[in-house]
């Protein structure tokens, strides 16, 4: 049932890995009461701290024994770090725990607000625990919730360690401690989706697995690659500055937030971080913080695709079985051996179960020239295996170099303008970079 724990073979000595949560502990637990507390003592000297409610929210119930849900997650914020396989995996949880904690007293410092809501007395258990909370914790740090945002981190930390009926149980039990926040009064709706997007966050910065996003990241040199980032950034910019100005006339502009932080990091990508941000594996899926924070540009990306291929057909054929297109359906997928995916944006379709190879490359950038010819080599080599369809989003650059580099390199077409000239000829759009044709002569 709990997959990970439950193994016998680790990866390293437990002794070294508990050794490591227990000094992240007493760093975390400490920098946590200080910096919350700090926040806190700030917002009460203020006469301006205002807040975000709606007015359905004053239908909310008020559920005293909801507290302890809703204090339950102070074990598991401790239990998550001391039950790891692995002092990496530690210190990727560490940087989430701290990622989120520096992020939200940044937010609760700069703007403030107060919960509205005055509990009733409580008596018992819960009485007992209320009492204790609002010993450190005062009606103050609200957007977005460090306690979802933590929420988010435990959630996903534990839902790749527990299977069988324990894993259902440990999602309620999550819902719960989520629902706390409002049936205890202790937060407001908006607070919601503002911290789940910061835990999300926290969770893409530091991965499972995989390369961090940011690590080997060089501003880039490129004229075309640096106004793209500008560009990305601007509408970034954009977003947020229509979230904080919108917020003075309704608590739902902060869902601007969302498309500001994907572009941001669509922004990142081009700024020299590479495909790495996109977190896509090389059998075409992508992390679940990736999927959730990038949806509003995967979004965009489609409609982009839908607007561009809308008058063309979806693939066209070259030679010897193998085709190139835009980024397909599943049925489209499923009707071919092998799909060689080159958009490092798009995530492989649910339902598509053919064979998936994924060379993950940045749109309008000429692609790297090691990673290019990888993937001209495994279409040709999955071409003996029966029909390939080489993707990108448009079908009209990515994609297109790779099958002009295996035109090439196979001796099916003796020159990168003759192989240009065969691609021309199937009647698509065809767009080569420079770069590419270079890569493949």
């Amino acid at each position: 049932m709990v997959s990970s724990l439950a193994s016998t073979v680790r990866a390293e000595p437990y002794g070294r890995v508990v050794v490591r949560a227990a000094l992240w502990l007493a760093f975390l637990a400490p920098f946590f009461y200080l910096s919350y507390g700090f926040a806190n003592w700030l917002a009460s000297r203020r006469d301006d701290v205002g807040s975000i409610v709606f007015s359905w929210e004053h239908s909310i119930p008020f559920l005293a024994w909801t507290i302890v849900p809703y204090w339950s997650i102070n074990l598991f914020y401790g239990l998550s770090l001391l039950l790891n396989d692995s002092r990496q995996g530690v210190d990727r949880l560490a940087g989430r725990y701290l990622t989120a904690q520096i992020v939200a007293v940044a937010c609760f410092i700069l703007f403030p607000l107060t919960a509205t809501f005055v509990r009733p007395a409580t008596t018992g258990l819960p009485g007992f625990l209320f009492a204790v909370l609002g010993g450190f914790d005062k009606p103050f740090n609200q957007a977005p919730s460090l306690h979802i945002a933590l929420l988010v981190i435990i959630w996903d930390h534990w839902r790749h360690r527990l299977g069988g009926p324990l894993l259902p149980l440990w999602h309620g039990w999550c819902f719960l401690i989520g629902a706390s926040v409002l049936t205890t009064w202790q937060h407001h709706f908006i607070d919601i989706p503002t911290g789940a997007l910061l835990g999300f966050f926290a969770l893409w910065l530091f991965p499972r697995t995989g390369e961090l996003p940011f690590s080997g990241a060089r501003p880039t040199s490129d004229a075309k690659t640096r106004r793209l980032a500008l560009f990305y950034a601007l509408g970034a910019f954009l977003a947020l500055a229509g979230a904080a100005l919108g917020a003075f006339f309704s608590g739902v502009a902060l869902f601007l937030l969302w498309p500001a932080l994907a572009l941001a990091i669509v922004a990142f990508a081009y700024a020299g971080a590479g495909a790495k941000v996109f977190q896509k594996t090389a059998e075409g899926y992508v992390s679940l913080a990736s999927r959730v924070l990038l949806w509003p540009y995967r979004l965009g990306a489609g409609v982009n695709v839908a607007i561009w291929t809308r008058k063309l057909p979806p693939l066209v054929t070259v030679s010897d079985g193998v085709f190139f297109g835009r980024f397909p359906t599943a049925s489209e997928a499923n009707g071919f051996g092998t799909v060689i995916d080159l958009a490092a944006e798009l995530e492989k379709p649910a339902g598509a179960d053919c064979r998936w190879i994924s060379f993950p490359m940045i749109d309008l950038l000429p692609p790297p020239v090691t990673v290019q010819q990888q993937a001209a080599s495994a279409l040709e080599s999955a071409r003996r295996d029966g029909t390939v369809l080489v993707c990108c989003a448009l079908g009209f650059q990515r994609s297109a170099g790779v099958v002009a580099e295996w035109l090439v390199a196979t001796g099916r077409a003796k020159t990168p303008a003759l192989a240009r000239e065969m691609l021309m000829a199937t009647g698509r759009p065809v767009h080569l970079a420079e770069a590419t044709e270079r890569a493949a002569s």
